[in-house]
């Protein structure tokens, strides 16, 4: 069952005519339909319940674009622009958004009612108050009106021009600041500075519109500006360094650094892991979520292996779970001696479970996956030292049966203290990725995209956009514990053993018990010794 959009959706029936400049068809808008209790529509548009819940790819863009008297509800701003990229490219949606403002050829309300329905048309854009009215051929009866309703017409006339030149700024700004980077494209850049072009033509003396449009503009730049540098700065970084580990019996000496040589204190380092989940997870965008979606239907993965230079921020952050598995298991097996892989197991523990209390569940569900890979699962002789009160109650957390019930009712509850929150420190949620990602995987496979009439299965967008909304909402929380650059380094930097190396450490550590075991070490102990 869907959930419903958090708010209604506005009850304005028909789409106004804009006066932007001339159509090439020369006819008005359809009505969009009346909005009330139950399903209801012209056809184009379906609601229940006063919410959108199906259309036609044309009907809903037209439901985007603002009229004197109709702005869209955010909500629908942010769930259309982005699930509408599943459909069409930003840069098509932004050149159809401008086309229909120029298809809206119909008067203002003001100049219709006195105007001549017989004429070719309204003004465009390009002309001015005192050309409209005096030409007898495009409206003869504004042309014969007396001086005063002249001028009343004419601040009419104005006055809804500048409220229609104000929404469709505002739209375009709102457009800008959610999904800034749909302006990357070069053609979607064409299309908004034809658009702002075409509304500035409208402006007054004052200049309200124009200031509008600079700020806008330069807003934008920036922040595709910052991207750049973002990215160019994630090139020259490089994962942490594997290190091949131990060579048969050369184990590092005991007094070589170590996590606990950096950091003894769980709290401190789970506290350190939310501040790298935070600084990552932010880099994030929604349309880089949708991005993975408009790719699924053709592919039986959870990941899109399609364009890396717009899903880098979600690979990053998937490589930087799997490397802090690996971090955990490389740091209880390159350990010598069993008393300190005992500490150094039950350390993590103390740090996942420091982790799940402050809300920060993915760093948790990767200090748990790593303890769990086989090379340290099988350390028993370690294991059976170790208190496993507290790891038994973190694995209850994140048992996967019943799809994974017990973590979503920890994360339910760390959602409701998010929102009733009195400090920063109680804001923080940071989801398990991998299962957010499955969930939206599932739920656009499960909802078909169209329906037998060939409306857009809207409820299904609504529900994949308030997911991802959450998830941005959590991912804008500011840190609000001290970052300490010597821990964070070491986490970020330190070598990682490869597989191979953990299970050479393994058993190095403790050796195999059964034959399987046994040929495995066997076969790893020729490969190193070939290679040596």
């Amino acid at each position: 069952m869907f959930l419903e959009p958090q708010e209604t959706m506005p009850q304005t029936s028909v789409v106004f005519s804009s006066i932007l400049g001339p159509s090439c068809s020369g006819q008005g808008q359809p009505s969009m339909g009346e909005r009330g209790g139950g399903a209801s529509g012209s056809g184009d548009l379906i609601f229940q319940d006063g919410r959108l819940i199906s259309g036609s790819l044309e009907a809903l863009m037209e439901h985007l674009v603002p009229t004197v008297d109709y702005y869209p509800d955010r909500t629908y701003i942010f769930t259309f622009l982005l699930s509408s990229r599943v459909f069409i490219p930003p840069h098509d949606l932004l050149a159809r958004v401008g086309q229909i403002c120029l298809e809206q050829r119909q008067q203002l309300e003001a100049v219709s009612e006195k105007g001549d329905s017989r004429g070719p048309g309204p003004p465009t854009v390009t002309q001015s108050w005192e050309e409209v009215t005096s030409s007898r051929h495009h409206f003869p009866a504004l042309a014969n009106l007396p001086v005063t309703e002249r001028g009343q017409a004419r601040d009419s006339f104005n006055a809804k021009l500048k409220s229609f030149s104000a929404k469709i700024v505002q739209l375009l700004k709102e457009w800008t600041e959610a999904f800034p980077y749909d302006f990357q494209d070069e053609k979607a850049m064409v299309e908004l500075k034809a658009i702002t072009h075409r509304v500035t033509q409208c402006d007054e003396e004052n200049g309200t519109v124009k200031k509008a449009i600079a700020q806008m503009t330069q807003s934008l730049l920036l922040s595709l500006a910052a991207r750049s540098q973002l990215q160019e700065l994630r090139e020259k970084l490089r994962s942490p360094a594997m290190d091949k580990g131990p060579i048969l019996k050369a184990k590092p000496p005991a007094a070589q650094k170590d996590i606990l040589g950096v950091c003894c204190d769980p709290l401190v380092l789970a506290q350190q892991l939310t501040h790298i989940e935070l600084e990552r997870v932010s880099s994030i965008h929604p349309e880089d979520l949708m991005q993975i979606v408009s790719h699924m239907d053709s592919r039986d993965k959870h990941r899109c292996r399609g364009d890396l230079t717009k899903t880098y921020s979600l690979e990053a952050y998937d490589n930087w779970f799997n490397c802090l598995s690996m971090l955990v298991a490389t740091e209880v097996c390159r350990v010598v001696k069993k008393k300190h892989r005992t500490r150094m197991l039950e350390f993590f523990i103390d740090v996942a479970r420091e982790c799940f209390n402050i809300g920060n569940f993915n760093s948790m569900m990767a200090i748990i996956s790593g303890m769990n890979l086989s090379p340290v699962a099988r350390l028993k002789k370690t294991w059976s030292k170790v208190k496993t009160a507290k790891f038994d109650v973190l694995e209850h957390h994140m048992d996967p049966s019943s799809n994974f019930c017990n973590y979503r009712t920890a994360l339910q509850g760390a959602t409701q203290r998010s929102q009733m929150a009195n400090s920063s420190r109680e804001k923080i949620v940071i989801p398990v990725f991998n299962l957010f990602v499955k969930d939206i995987y599932f739920l656009h496979k499960i909802h078909t995209n169209h329906l037998p009439n060939g409306h857009i299965n809207f409820k299904k967008f609504w529900e994949i956009s308030r997911q991802i909304h959450e998830f941005m909402t959590w991912t804008q929380v500011e840190c609000p514990f001290e970052k300490d650059k010597k821990i964070q380094s070491y986490l970020l930097t330190a070598p990682i053993y490869s597989e191979e190396a953990l299970f050479i450490a393994s058993f190095e550590s403790e050796g195999p018990e059964n034959h399987m075991e046994k040929d495995s070490w066997k076969t790893l102990r020729t490969t190193l010794l070939n290679r040596a």
